[in-house]
């Protein structure tokens, strides 16, 4: 295990100097601190878009297709899903533009590349899954699930992977959120109609360009999900310091807009994503009161894949002692195979919790 010295992650400094064009963006975004999300979305856009077209042209066959093929799912899925989907994440919770119609820009244009269906991921991630943070009603809620099981992960991606947005309209349906269910269904339908559209034209190229990645993405965020709630304490399940997870000094947080600070963020989903490391260090006593789960070092595919290998020793070995709660690995191993274990939810549902172990 780590002692906790000091942070490495990205804070805001404000610059001494700004170009011409930097000037021009700030114009039209409400925080200065998100203009790097400016250059990202130019990036993105001057890239997967052209790529994408590309594929779909009847000029382009043979060794060159199958090249751009490649190319494509790289970038997507390798270079910018983890960033452009933390961005999409920032900007669903904190309004990106200050004009209302560039906010549709991100959901509507540029998720769909990348396997998102407009407005579905803020229906269920803000609607839903912040509402419920975790508990019985929330339909991703990791808490039934033995949480270092491969076969229980394979479970619970399946079921939300075909019954997901079934699940996620009945629970608005049911709790009368009108507006919120419009959109769900409105952009899976729209989604799927789209694709099978385009699959009239050219099928190859919409496998390659959306259906790929929509597999991809719904895989990614439920093991995100997962690991952002693999520890959950059974005695206060609802408690953001005890159902998720905290991952400092790791070059994720630096990528991916300090994606790494998930209990700070479901204690306030709106606080900025510089602000994170800031909060970290003014509330450590607070971590360490309960007795939150921190690493350094690792991010969520790291964690996921030694949860799946049970490597409960390098998961201690990055464990950051807060307050020096623990006296040595072993102590830290048991912790947290007993967050990991299944929390039944409060209806008692012990037969599912049994049956998903």
């Amino acid at each position: 295990m780590l002692a906790f010295t000091t942070l490495t992650d990205p804070e805001y400094v404000a610059p001494t100097h700004r170009s011409p064009l930097d000037r021009f963006f700030l114009r039209l975004i409400r925080d200065e601190r998100d203009l790097p999300f400016i250059y990202k979305t130019i990036e993105v856009t001057c890239t997967l878009i052209p790529l994408g077209v590309l594929l779909f042209m009847p000029f382009v066959t043979g060794w060159l297709w199958w090249t751009i093929a490649i190319v494509y799912l790289f970038i997507n899925n390798v270079t910018y899903k983890g960033p452009f989907g933390l961005m999409l994440h920032c900007t669903t919770h904190r309004p990106f533009f200050k004009a209302p119609w560039m906010n549709y820009y991100l959901p509507w244009v540029l998720a769909p590349f990348f396997g998102q269906s407009p407005e579905t991921y803020h229906a269920h991630h803000v609607g839903m899954h912040h509402a419920e943070n975790n508990l019985e009603p929330d339909e991703s809620s990791t808490m039934p699930y033995q949480r270092d099981s491969g076969w229980a992960f394979t479970r619970y991606f399946l079921t939300f992977f075909f019954t997901g947005i079934y699940t996620l309209a009945a629970y608005f349906f049911q709790r009368k959120r009108n507006r919120l269910l419009y959109r769900v269904v409105r952009g899976e339908l729209l989604f799927i109609l789209g694709c099978a559209l385009l699959c009239t034209v050219n099928w190859p190229a919409t496998l390659v360009v959306f259906i790929l990645p929509f597999i991809i993405f719904r895989l990614v965020a439920m093991a995100g999900n997962w690991v952002q709630h693999a520890f959950v304490s059974a005695d206060q399940p609802g408690n953001p310091f005890q159902n998720s997870v905290t991952c400092i000094n790791v070059k994720f947080n630096h990528k991916c807009w300090n994606d790494g600070y998930h209990i700070s963020h479901h204690i306030d989903a709106t606080m900025h994503w510089t602000d994170h490391p800031r909060y970290f260090r003014e509330h450590l006593q607070d971590f360490a009161d309960n007795r939150a789960v921190v690493f350094a070092g690792l991010n969520y595919l790291n964690i996921f894949g030694m949860l799946m290998s049970d490597r409960y020793d390098k998961l201690a070995e990055h464990f950051v002692n807060v307050g020096n709660v623990y006296k040595n690995d072993e102590e830290v191993i048991a912790f947290l195979r007993s967050r990991t274990a299944p929390v039944p939810f409060a209806n008692d549902q012990v037969d599912q919790v049994v049956a998903l172990a």
